[in-house]
């Protein structure tokens, strides 16, 4: 146990650093790091997350001076000091990184971490998409994690669908602000079919208004009220210049037990609670628009899911016919008299065996 005394300034308070064997070396920075911000000796604080660091990126300022170094399986922690500031750098093996300063005042400490960050944070690559993973920490609560990923353009990827879905999926991604009808994309059809896939061209062509995340956990998110209230009101990212207040997608995928039919039995209050996202009181105020992948036939989805009004699109992505996976394989050879989805195609391309789809061949979804 280690106690520093109270500072004779205004609002200075006594800071008291314990730990047990349960702690370990980042935890114990973790507490160094904000030791002269509950004492009141450095009054102003500021944490930035960056999604992708330049490799060459050193993180520290040449005024930066190394206090501790932790390093663990997949972060590595350091504390540094300087004159009248603190800062706790944190990087990830995903080259993420999040940047916390302390200051004795603002222009001091906005100071410092222009210099730790300046020129760390990669250029944004047009072919990805940047989205934020939600999930919950049992110590910390609602977590957000900023990552780029693959997103292909819509264009390049159309073919992979039928001509059903094209026309649909051409539809929604020529979605502006200004046209939204309702909050709900529905996606649904066999495994493989490229739903995903879908989802990250969304990303990138809905890039300069939209925020996209994605709920890692979404049957903790229906059940916890804190949970769900904080991914409601989400952390808002700086849009492009000149597009103003940004609109924010949800995915949730897979979520099958959330939407059909006897959904309101199985899982109680989730079902409430998600509608209460898209057009309820919890959705008013908000920009928030949810994406929902499941493997459901849409006849089997809970009536209150698809209801008029209620789903900006409701799209099938299912396997391509006869024709169409020959089109796209550029031969017959292999592909079953009944289609074949994507991730079948891609196989036979592969040259790995593959099986007709069963959902094709029974008319149904896995």
């Amino acid at each position: 146990m280690r106690s520093t005394p109270a500072g004779d300034g205004p609002g200075q308070l006594p800071s008291i650093l314990q730990y047990d064997d349960a702690d370990t070396p980042c935890d114990v920075i973790d507490a160094l790091a904000l030791a002269d911000f509950v004492t009141g000796r450095h009054p102003w604080s500021h944490t930035v997350r960056l999604s992708r660091v330049n490799p060459a990126a050193t993180l520290t300022p040449p005024d930066g001076r190394l206090l501790r170094v932790a390093i663990e399986h997949r972060q590595r922690s350091r504390l540094l000091g300087g004159e009248g500031w603190t800062a706790r750098v944190v990087t990830w093996k995903g080259r993420g990184a999040e940047v916390t300063v302390t200051a004795v005042d603002d222009e001091v400490g906005q100071a410092a971490l222009d210099r730790i960050v300046a020129g760390a944070a990669e250029p944004e690559d047009p072919d990805t998409g940047r989205i934020g993973f939600w999930h919950h920490n049992q110590r910390r609560g609602a977590q957000r994690d900023l990552r780029s990923i693959a997103a292909p353009e819509w264009s390049q990827i159309r073919g992979n669908y039928t001509a059903t879905a094209r026309a649909a999926l051409d539809a929604l991604m020529t979605v502006t602000p200004e046209s939204i009808t309702g909050r709900l994309v529905l996606l649904h059809g066999a495994p493989g079919t490229g739903k995903t896939t879908a989802l990250r061209a969304l990303s990138r062509q809905w890039r300069p208004w939209c925020q996209v995340d994605s709920v890692l956990d979404p049957d903790v998110l229906f059940a916890d009220t804190s949970y769900l209230s904080e991914v409601a009101v989400g952390e808002e990212e700086d849009g492009e210049a000149g597009t103003g207040r940004r609109w924010r997608l949800l995915i949730l995928e897979d979520c099958d037990e959330l939407i059909r039919g006897e959904a309101k039995q199985a899982t109680g209050q989730a079902l409430s609670r998600l509608l209460n996202l898209t057009d309820g009181l919890l959705g008013q105020g908000r920009d928030v628009l949810i994406a929902i992948t499941t493997n459901e036939d849409l006849s089997r989805l809970h009536p209150a899911v698809v209801r008029p009004g209620r789903c900006l699109a409701r799209v099938e992505v299912g396997p391509l016919s006869h024709g169409e996976a020959a089109g796209w394989l550029g031969t017959a050879a292999g592909v079953p008299s009944a289609g074949a989805t994507l991730a079948e195609l891609y196989a036979l391309r592969a040259g790995t065996p593959t099986v007709p789809s069963v959902a094709a061949e029974i008319g149904g979804y896995l």
